[in-house]
């Protein structure tokens, strides 16, 4: 007889309530409401994924190279850190080294290699897109939040803010894949309104420029937003959380197939994939029954007796 898979262990830290919404999770609940759910308040383990990692890895560098004076921001400069990075990464996260071991558990050391290799490409194609000997940034990994008035907390990470002599805002966020087509730019300029939207918020300027740099396929992609354009994704991200919020209370989370699916380490906990979802940690209101509400009142005719039935 088959038995219903065994859900993954239940997180050392107890679920609560979301409180704030973040570019990510803004994404998450878009692309698939139980997937948030999965997410944030399950706090369901997630595979290491190779790709991930190399992405913070290439951040890091890019965010340490600024550390050094403009003149010695060279490419072989910026490559050699990327062993490094990876290193201290390994440190903090010593589970990222299952990446690369063999079926049998010994180490890999070609594919590290190959993989460590892959990550100096994505930095070294960032010299031919932009040139650090002439950008002095003014924030590098930059934590942003803010409240609206509304009462929902924004926040985030903006790789990098650039601000002109005259004061004009950049926003600059690396991407370590390639740039998609014009029909699927739609979520990353989301994020980047976001940002837009919280940096507005906090200094009360409006950024003048966008811009994402695509290190896959060395693509540099800019927007400059308008005010109105940002009063309506402030408006969109109210209503996104107020859907949020009715999901936390009620426990109803649905799933959303998309073709983003095959790539989901929860299937196995799926409806869509026959699994079951684990136990909802957060308590929900009782369902109401008709004794809830008392006993129904008799129909009543034109003279104020019972109708026939």
């Amino acid at each position: 007889m088959d038995t219903a898979p065994e859900h993954p262990a239940a997180p050392a830290v107890a679920a609560v309530r979301p409180a704030s919404l973040s570019p990510s999770r803004a994404a998450d609940f878009m692309q698939c409401p139980l997937l948030y759910r999965f997410r944030v308040i399950d706090k369901l383990p997630e595979k290491p994924s190779a790709a991930a990692t190399r992405g913070t890895v290439v951040h890091a560098v890019l965010e340490r190279l600024f550390d050094a004076p403009a003149g010695e921001r060279t490419a072989p400069r910026a490559t050699g850190l990327v062993p490094g990075e990876w290193e201290k990464l390994l440190a903090a996260r010593p589970e990222l080294g299952e990446l690369f071991l063999r079926e049998d558990g010994s180490h890999d050391a070609e594919r590290l290699a190959t993989w460590l290799r892959d990550a100096e490409r994505l930095v070294e194609r960032w010299f031919s897109l932009e040139d650090p000997t002439r950008l002095e940034p003014a924030e590098r990994e930059l934590f942003v939040e803010t409240v609206l008035d509304s009462g929902l907390k924004l926040r985030g990470i903006v790789d990098r803010l650039d601000v002109a002599p005259s004061g004009d805002l950049r926003i600059v966020d690396y991407k370590t894949g390639k740039a998609p087509a014009p029909q699927y730019r739609d979520t990353p300029l989301f994020q980047m309104m976001f940002y837009a939207l919280v940096v507005w918020r906090l200094r009360g300027r409006i950024p003048r420029r966008l811009q994402l740099v695509y290190l896959g396929s060395g693509d540099v992609l800019t927007y400059d937003p308008v005010e109105a354009e940002l009063v309506a994704v402030e408006r969109k991200l109210r209503a996104l959380w107020e859907a949020i919020t009715l999901a936390t209370e009620t426990g109803d989370w649905r799933p959303r197939p998309t073709k983003l699916c095959g790539w989901c380490d929860h299937q196995s906990v799926c409806p869509e994939f026959g699994g079951t979802p684990p136990p909802y940690p957060l308590p929900v209101p009782a369902p109401r029954t008709a004794a809830d509400d008392g006993p129904a009142a008799p129909a009543q005719g034109a003279q104020g007796r019972m109708d026939p039935v």
